[in-house]
């Protein structure tokens, strides 16, 4: 005899209205990631061209990339620094992360003593990981070869 009675137990619906908001924090948070992560490269700076050369898809983490115009300006994140400002900024940065990575996206157009001003004021820091931003040729013009 069995005096328990059998209860079946229904099981639960699956909930949408969370995993709709999942979803929805998660498109916010990959659109601002990637708006941000193109910024540097929509500057009006136009990296010289080199057979090896390649516009780099993907982004480490932590890495700084400073922006060098035909002018000379100097621009960090949007925001422009002297080289003082920028020896300040990157001693900061050295002195929490000593294996810093820099890449310096140089002007085709600007003159030589503007990037090797700002690779001298890395080399101060202590920044010793440093990388220099080219493009691939365009399919109508090689790139420059020494002469």
């Amino acid at each position: 005899m069995n005096f328990r009675k059998q209860h079946s137990i229904e099981p639960s619906p699956m909930q949408l209205a969370p995993l709709v908001d999942v979803l929805f924090l998660l498109v916010i948070f990959f659109a601002v990631t990637f708006q941000y992560a193109k910024e540097e490269q929509v500057m009006d700076v136009s990296v010289p061209a080199a057979d090896e050369g390649k516009e780099k898809e993907t982004r480490n983490v932590g890495e700084i990339i400073i922006n060098i115009k035909k002018d000379g300006e100097i621009l960090v994140n949007g925001q422009k620094f002297n080289t003082d400002e920028l020896l300040v900024k990157l001693k900061n940065i050295v002195s929490l992360y000593k294996d810093q990575a820099v890449i310096l996206r140089g002007d085709e157009g600007t003159p030589y003593q503007n990037v090797i001003r700002v690779l001298d004021t890395c080399q101060k820091a202590g920044i010793w990981n440093i990388a220099f931003a080219t493009r691939k040729p365009d399919a109508d013009q090689p790139a420059a070869t020494p002469k």
